[in-house]
């Protein structure tokens, strides 16, 4: 089942390849399903998916590390190289003397020598502490992004991280990222689905080599993020009764037709399968059409990091007028 994702060449020195369907492993609230997280990510693991997406923020490490032993101790995978791990930067370790730190951390409670991708969470930055969504607005900090950066190029330099990216990042910061960077980011990882689609940010991406990883593709219901928006719309609908599949299914294969690599998070034993249905059909240029045309609105804007007293003050300070 495995060899039935496709994937995509990241970086063509190590020659790693990042799978174009991953696994999320965010739960809100947090650490909820801590007693079945180690059998969900198995049976992923047994499904055929190979690359896992998890976050110091998540408390999901440690579940994976034992999901990854047991596949390891059952024969489902022959060696750690088979599976490609994601991890993310919390805003408060983004400060330069954090990140290897907390890097280290990671590793420990997934029990690997390194990562396939390591991501700045948000551009932004809290007071050294806590890790918890919503954030304390009292705790928010300006990001010194150039040194933030330089201690993730340090994590690729020392290869702790294979690869080293952003996650949540405008176009306007992503240039700023890029004016100083060594190391150019090699992903983004953005909420992406059919109701926010990205085309701007796609686009600029695309032209200076950087990937896109899509998160919430459909749109991430029951968590603090996330909207029933692309599970309710109705021309979604429309398209899976007539072809015979979910909405869900629709949503996934659209986001994949774009180019990108796509997070999808479920622990429905049914629908983790379903999920992995999206490779040996198309949607069709009329299908295409339609998608096109639905009226755009962001799930998850990110007011939790807007404060009067912080340093983005409005929305379109946080993402730059893209929203």
């Amino acid at each position: 089942m495995a060899g039935s994702i496709p994937d995509f060449l990241l970086d063509s020195s190590s020659c790693k390849s990042i799978p174009l369907l991953g696994f999320g492993t965010a739960e809100y609230p947090f650490g909820a399903s801590s007693e079945t997280m180690r059998e969900t990510f198995l049976h992923a693991i047994r499904l055929g998916y190979r690359h896992f997406d998890t976050a110091a923020l998540y408390q999901s490490e440690q579940y994976l590390r034992e999901a990854i032993d047991e596949a390891l101790r059952l024969g489902l995978i022959r060696g750690r190289d088979e599976l490609f791990i994601t991890s993310k930067l919390w805003c408060s370790d983004a400060h330069y003397d954090c990140v290897l730190s907390a890097l280290q951390k990671t590793l420990d409670n997934l029990n690997l020598e390194y990562i396939d991708l390591y991501l700045i969470h948000w551009p932004v930055s809290l007071k050294p502490g806590e890790k918890e969504l919503p954030v304390k607005k009292e705790d928010l900090l300006p990001i010194d992004l150039k040194s933030v950066w330089e201690g993730m190029e340090n994590c690729q330099k020392l290869d702790l991280a294979k690869s080293i990216g952003v996650s949540n990042f405008s176009i306007k910061k992503l240039q700023t990222l890029l004016a100083t960077a060594k190391i150019p980011p090699a992903v983004n990882q953005v909420e992406m689905n059919p109701l926010w689609q990205q085309k701007s940010l796609r686009e600029f991406c695309e032209d200076k080599g950087i990937h896109v990883t899509a998160y919430s593709p459909l749109g991430a219901k029951g968590t603090l993020w996330g909207t029933n928006w692309v599970m309710e719309c109705e021309v979604l609908k429309e398209i899976a009764y007539a072809r015979g599949k979910s909405v869900a299914q629709i949503s996934l294969r659209w986001v994949y037709e774009q180019g990108v690599s796509v997070l999808v998070k479920s622990f429905n034993k049914e629908r983790i399968k379903e999920n992995l249905d999206i490779f040996d059909w198309k949607l069709s240029p009329e299908e295409l059409q339609k998608i096109s045309h639905i009226p755009q609105r962001k799930g998850f804007p990110g007011i939790e990091f807007i404060s009067d007293e912080g340093p983005y003050k409005t929305l379109s300070e946080l993402w730059d007028g893209e929203i």
